[in-house]
């Protein structure tokens, strides 16, 4: 727009602004590059083809680090499984041996009790001493026992 006709004219008059723009020919500007139409859809396609190669590839990646990922998930759950089988069993062998050890212990105690010798004490004959059966010895002011053919001595 020219600027220098408003200031010389009234903008209440003005009514070149409310006319129908006439078209100015190409030839005219100067400033203006034609580009060949043939390169620029070949330019455009470039551009398409690249950016759907370069999605389809990133989908791709995509895809393969979740399937990846989803393999290496399996594989670490199943180890885990094997893990606690194992320990599962290790598990079972100590109870197995807790309660093997406790019979154990109850039979050792079983055989080796009070009544039970007493018992296979009386299988054998023996009985309980009776008083009739002490002898009590009375010693002077030192105290001597002749123990095959030694004298022992205890002094106060």
């Amino acid at each position: 727009m020219d600027n220098l006709k408003y200031y010389n004219d009234s903008l209440a008059y003005d009514f070149d602004m409310f006319m129908p723009k006439t078209k100015v020919r190409e030839e005219e500007l100067d400033n203006i590059v034609k580009i060949p139409v043939a390169k620029v859809k070949q330019r455009t396609r470039r551009r398409t083809i690249a950016r759907t190669f370069s999605a389809s590839v990133a989908a791709i990646m995509i895809s393969v680090f979740v399937f990846a990922g989803l393999c290496g998930n399996i594989f670490l759950r199943l180890k885990i499984n094997e893990v606690n089988a194992q320990i599962n069993e290790v598990q079972t062998k100590l109870e197995t041996l807790d309660s093997e050890k406790t019979s154990l212990g109850v039979e050792l105690e079983r055989r080796i009790s009070y009544s039970n010798i007493e018992v296979e004490a009386a299988k054998l004959g023996m009985q309980k001493m009776e008083k009739n059966q002490v002898k009590y010895i009375r010693v002077n002011d030192t105290n001597t026992a002749n123990v095959k053919g030694k004298t022992l001595k205890n002094e106060k």
